[in-house]
């Protein structure tokens, strides 16, 4: 990143993450914490349906593949489709320390164009923990893995209670998440970022 302001540097008593006993293999499918969460649902048609990897430490890796729904100027990605692509991936940590965390703040360096039909290859890892701070990195790749930066990130998540989501949603749709037979599927549903 270039120019990480001050909020996303973690402070001299931040302390190492560690990933909760309980956290998804790595090589394991994330898969989608809501149904028609922008990010990864199946149930948005023109969202990103990204899909995260858990890896190794407290790390992740993603795909999405822009669509010409995902455009800004014509033929390319739209910066703010990007960022959310980010954040999705850089949420999708918060699983593996087993907390609900939601975006405090999340700085975003565009490196290159990232065209239609490319699939962006993201990596995220979480660097730091201090109370109910989270601090993490991610990086967008095309090409592969390896392959050119196109865009990065630096994160701040804040862990909050379920009360948040439950406070602040549309009661129509907290009702439908919360009345779900199915437990692991309900209380995925609120484990990321809104």
């Amino acid at each position: 990143m270039t120019g990480t302001s001050a909020a996303l540097t973690p402070p001299a008593d931040a302390i190492a993450p560690v990933r909760h006993p309980d956290a998804p293999a790595p090589g394991e499918l994330l898969g989608a914490h809501y149904e028609y969460c922008f990010g990864c649902g199946g149930g948005q048609p023109h969202g990103l349906h990204l899909e995260a990897r858990a890896g190794e430490g407290v790390t992740v890796t993603a795909e999405f593949t822009v669509t010409t729904d995902h455009q800004g100027a014509p033929g390319l990605a739209h910066g703010g489709v990007l960022a959310t692509a980010l954040d999705e991936t850089l949420g999708s940590l918060n699983w593996l320390l087993r907390v609900i965390a939601v975006t405090g703040r999340l700085e975003t360096d565009f490196a290159r164009p990232v065209p239609v039909g490319t699939v962006l290859h993201l990596q995220a890892e979480v660097t730091a923990v201090h109370g109910r701070k989270i601090y993490s990195t991610a990086v967008g790749r095309i090409g592969g893995p390896e392959g050119p930066v196109a865009v990065r990130a630096d994160a701040l998540f804040i862990e909050v209670k379920v009360d948040h989501f439950i406070d602040n949603g549309r009661q129509e749709e907290i009702q439908a998440a919360m009345s779900d037979p199915d437990q692991v599927r309900r209380a995925r549903a609120f484990e990321v970022n809104p």
